[in-house]
């Protein structure tokens, strides 16, 4: 593999994590402690994210429950659960809050299946971005006379080969999450 890839490959790399952790948000149908991973909560005068103020688990398929560490945060953990308007119920049992996931209709799943190809669009022109990154230093190289132009369509070659596989594996996780949204 030429330097020039092997200097990109983690941000091709944070690409994919990122991608996995942004969708991991979009709602299933299904309980999933990820869905509240953006939601911050006011407590002790500063904006905590919501598991560093509660324990969340999972009940069943549809019901999450969320456990706070100070009974005296319940109130702000539930306005924050409600404020970030997921469309779960929300119901504060005092030492706990039981949140219900309603299930999803045909029109909800199709929005989310909508939502999840335009993050993966936003990941694949990252990956773009990174490609001419990487093809704009070959051919300075080139230019320079620091590599031969063989090794330069071999390296710009290697790199296409590699953002396909990239491609291809951003493609293959959405298609998983989709499925997981259109399950019933």
């Amino acid at each position: 593999m030429s330097t020039y890839l092997e200097n990109k490959k983690e941000d091709f790399a944070g690409i994919l994590d990122f991608f996995k952790r942004d969708i991991a948000t979009l709602r299933t149908g299904r309980a999933n402690p990820a869905s509240l991973d953006h939601i911050q909560v006011e407590a002790y005068g500063v904006m905590n994210p919501l598991n560093a103020v509660g324990n969340i688990s999972v009940a069943d398929a549809r019901c999450m429950i969320i456990a706070p560490w100070d009974k005296g945060v319940s109130k702000a953990i539930e306005k924050a659960v409600v404020e970030a308007d997921l469309g779960f119920g929300v119901v504060n049992e005092g030492d706990k809050i039981r949140l219900t996931i309603p299930a999803l209709t045909e029109e909800n799943r199709r929005d989310l299946v909508k939502k999840l190809n335009e993050r993966m669009e936003k990941a694949r022109i990252s990956v773009r971005g990174i490609r001419e990154d990487v093809k704009a230093e070959i051919e300075k190289a080139d230019a320079d006379k620091e590599i031969s132009e063989d090794e330069k369509f071999r390296f710009i070659k290697e790199m296409d080969e590699f953002t396909t596989k990239v491609n291809e594996e951003l493609k293959e996780i959405r298609d998983h999450k989709e499925a997981e949204i259109m399950t019933i």
